[in-house]
């Protein structure tokens, strides 16, 4: 029965879906629905994306599926009534009979609302599906007169468009759109008239920058660039009174040649008095004064300053005494007394005060003086200097029935009169554990506690003096941020210390440097002997090994941790040797290493950079591209000094500190993000990664916490989280990872109705180990041959637009798994009954 109910589910969706799937069910009969549109361009069928955009009437949506599209917002349009009010009315009102025996069953009152509720149900059908699109002759011309705007506005002024449209006796039609676009007109010269000798010197200074250019074919949208650039010009070199206004252009395309003169003409400023206006020349102006107020809040408005300081040639006021050190305000101010104005100091201004993290959005005016000066005044509302936070959940997980978190915080503005912000926060946590099956032990069994602090600085925090490398139009900070916590009763429970000093600066509006100078992790385990009720199914294989050798009964279990321990002393002893089959020998000393690798302490002490550069224009931007690069590298610092002071190694060849073996290794990761616009929320995305983590010196391997593993709701969908790889492993292990990782994926997202979205993806990847203490060929990289391992996952997913975030449901299918012996890896479990279901929040990439 279970396998049945699914087929009958699936069969009536596909008798439902067939019935509505007549497209021309809706169409009358003179009506013709539009299929296709042809754009034909001398004489030549184009595809092109930003020319057919300009077409008014476009085809219903079609949805993607293998081998065709679909147009399914049709299809459920089509399965409402068109009619429905009247339908409900002849069949309920208008039948006495009818009427009579439901009026037995339900109230009036009762009908009325089963009645509404099938109408609106009908008008939510019809409002999820899409309307046939109906030939409209009238919107095919304005169509063609839109085709001829575009090319004439890229310079083919000669360009002839026509259409026809083709109605077949199926009530289906296409339309070609044809269009004869001549020779473009190219310019031939190109001129300047300047009325203000200052706006005509700061011009020739700069007209090699100039978005026309002679022997370059016309463009408006060169033109409009052309403006945007002048303005920008000339109000970032003083020109206080200038506006797009003031440019225009004055062309001549009489030569008969398909050539053209293009003259830019900029005219003096237009002065408007009461009863007159008037036209002067432009003047430079420069800032004279700059007025800082720093507590300018609405109680204050009627205050009178108290305190005031003139710094490097800036004024700033106060009422009461001023809290803040000058120098942190005025390194966040672009506008600088005795200068040239500037119109883009403004916004830098704003924003790097913004950043301080201690004032609201500032309000900064100009006001004009008698000469060609101006004075700058920025108002300021300083922010409260403490602010409390508490916050507290209830939570349940795979190892928690229930549990509960306190979480406190407190942030310091201005701590010490720079602008800096501390954040001190600590978070508590008790909890019922599931396992907890002792009668005597106390209920909530689980509890963690933690500290964090933040210290943050609105520069770089460093001896020497950055500013020629990293100026302030970067937007540079510092970061000093502790962390400590304790664990008890969640895995091996553990001990942990961080400690990160990072600067953070931007280049450029779209690049993102971050430099942490050092970072260090120091990780405590304090119940290893828990490892085996932790990694339950390492148990599971150690234990089925040990029945097999002899050492426990085959009806017996292992006694954790001591007799699972002395077992694996005694297989590394080589007392099984002979005794075992060598696939039990080489599994049960894999447990051993990796039991030994995730229980013992971690020290990293290490320093790295992050590069990330993101083109996106803003969040709603559906053509883009983000790299993200990283290196990192740890234990050299520690390494060094050890051996310089001749600190002594332990026995297994590594220095120690704190009797930890610190980690040493060398990782960088590269990853690739592109989305390309297909058209209305259509969009194909692909995403490649590479990282590659390389211990070395006193280290053979890398720490968990640094590894890579393959997997779950953003990586390979097919697989979930760590359990894909490494190589052609089909391990059991509840964490699978390795130090070197590939993945690769691609995914067409489209709109299925509303804010219902629909993606088709393909995934591939895997991990493997590489120079590092792994000797087992199926999970170690050797080369182009071991690229034969990468595992191939496809599926599709739906997701729902939220607007502020986007729930998503993926489901991936082992389309080619390299778990399986080679010629068998192919669509070997690709059924739903194999298949992943992820759930996530937002896209993966």
């Amino acid at each position: 029965m279970k396998t049945f109910q699914p087929k009958i589910v699936v069969f009536l969706l596909i008798v439902t879906l067939f019935n509505s799937c007549n497209s021309v069910k809706r169409v009358s009969e003179n009506q013709h629905l539009l299929t296709e549109n042809n754009l034909i361009v001398n004489d030549e069928k184009v595809v092109n994306d930003t020319i057919s955009n300009t077409i008014v009437q476009k085809p219903n949506t079609r949805i993607p599926i293998p081998f065709v599209e679909m147009p399914l917002r049709l299809f459920i349009y089509n399965i409402a009534r068109p009619n429905i009010d009247s339908i409900l009315m002849e069949k309920y009102y208008n039948n006495p009979k009818k009427m009579e025996r439901k009026s037995k069953l339900l109230s009036r009152k009762q009908l009325d609302k089963l009645i509404e509720s099938k109408s609106n149900f009908n008008k939510w059908i019809k409002n999820t599906g899409e309307a046939p699109v109906i030939i409209d002759e009238e919107l095919t011309k304005k169509s063609t007169k839109n085709l001829e705007n575009y090319y004439k506005s890229n310079g083919w002024f000669n360009v002839k468009t026509d259409y026809e449209i083709n109605r077949k006796d199926n009530k289906r039609g296409t339309i070609d759109y044809k269009v004869e676009t001549g020779s473009p007109f190219i310019i031939d010269t190109v001129s300047a008239t300047i009325a203000s000798p200052s706006v005509q010197k700061i011009y020739e200074e700069h007209k090699n920058e100039s978005f026309i250019k002679a022997g370059k074919q016309f463009k408006d949208s060169d033109l409009y660039n052309e403006e945007d650039r002048i303005t920008n010009l000339m109000r970032n070199n003083g020109v206080y009174h200038f506006s797009q206004d003031y440019v225009r252009y004055v062309s001549d395309t009489l030569r008969g040649n398909s050539t053209m003169t293009l003259e830019t003409v900029i005219d003096n400023r237009l002065i408007r008095e009461e009863d007159e206006s008037r036209r002067e020349p432009f003047k430079v102006f420069t800032i004279k004064d700059v007025n800082i107020y720093t507590n300018s809040s609405f109680k204050n408005r009627n205050a009178t300053l108290t305190d005031s300081i003139n710094y490097e040639g800036y004024n700033i006021y106060s009422v009461g005494k001023l809290r803040y050190k000058p120098k942190a305000i005025t390194n966040a101010v672009f506008i600088s007394p005795n200068t040239i104005f500037k119109d883009q100091a403004r916004p830098l201004t704003s924003r790097l005060l913004s950043n301080l993290r201690t004032f609201k959005y500032p309000n900064i005016e100009y006001v004009e003086n008698q000469d060609t000066t101006l004075t700058a005044n920025i108002y300021l509302t300083p922010l409260k200097k403490f602010e409390l936070g508490i916050s507290a959940e209830t939570f349940q997980s795979n190892i928690q029935t229930v549990g509960f978190s306190f979480n406190p915080s407190l942030l310091i503005r201005n701590v010490f009169r720079g602008a800096e912000t501390l954040e001190l926060s600590g978070f508590a946590s008790i909890g019922a554990s599931k396992d907890a099956n002792n009668g005597n032990d106390q209920f909530f069994d689980i509890n963690e506690l933690g500290a964090n602090l933040k210290l943050s600085f609105p520069r770089i925090f460093f001896p020497i003096n950055t500013e020629k490398i990293i100026p302030k139009s970067m937007f540079p900070s510092t970061k000093i941020s502790l962390s400590a916590s304790s664990q008890t009763n969640i895995g091996l429970d553990r001990q942990t210390f961080t400690g990160i000093f990072n600067y953070k600066w931007y280049p450029s509006r779209k690049v993102t440097n971050r430099l942490d100078f050092f970072n260090i992790q120091f990780v405590k385990n304090l119940n290893t002997a828990n490892y085996f009720n932790v990694y339950q199914n390492s148990f599971d294989a150690l234990n089925e090994i040990a029945q097999t050798s002899g050492f426990i009964a085959p009806n017996q279990t292992l006694g954790i941790p001591t007799q699972a321990d002395n077992f694996l002393n005694e297989i590394r002893n080589g007392t099984y040797n002979g005794v075992l089959p060598e696939d039990d020998l080489i599994a049960a000393n894999a447990i051993a290493e990796r039991k030994v690798r995730l229980t013992e302490d971690n020290l990293i002490f290490s320093t790295n950079f992050n590069y990330v550069k993101d083109r996106r224009d803003n969040l709603l931007d559906e053509d883009f591209s983000i790299l993200r690069l990283k290196l990192e590298l740890a234990g050299n610092f520690l390494s060094t000094v050890s051996s310089l002071i001749g600190v002594e190694k332990n026995d297994s060849g590594k220095y120690e500190l704190f009797n930890v073996a610190f980690s040493q290794y060398v990782k960088t990761e590269f990853d690739y993000i592109k989305h390309w616009r297909l058209g209305y929320k259509n969009v194909f995305a692909v995403r490649s990664f590479i990282g590659i983590a390389i211990p070395y010196g006193n280290s053979t391997n890398i720490p968990f916490s640094k590894s890579f593993f393959a997997g779950g709701a953003n990586d390979n969908r097919a697989w979930t989280a760590y359990n894909l790889g490494p190589g052609s492993l089909n391990t059991t292990n509840e964490f699978n990872e390795a130090n070197f990782k590939i993945a690769l994926s691609a995914e067409q997202r489209f709109n299925l109705f509303g804010d219902l979205n629909g993606a088709l993806f393909v995934d591939a990847g895997n991990i493997w180990n590489v120079f590092d203490d792994i000797e087992d060929d199926r999970a170690t990289f050797s080369g182009f041959d071991s690229l034969r391992d990468i595992a191939v996952g496809s599926g599709f997913g739906l997701r729902y637009d939220f607007g502020f975030f986007v729930l998503r449901g993926d489901i991936g299918f082992k389309t080619y798994n390299p778990a399986y012996s080679e010629g068998n890896r192919w669509f070997k479990d690709y059924n739903f009954s194999n298949a992943v279901y992820n759930i996530g929040i937002n896209y993966p990439f």
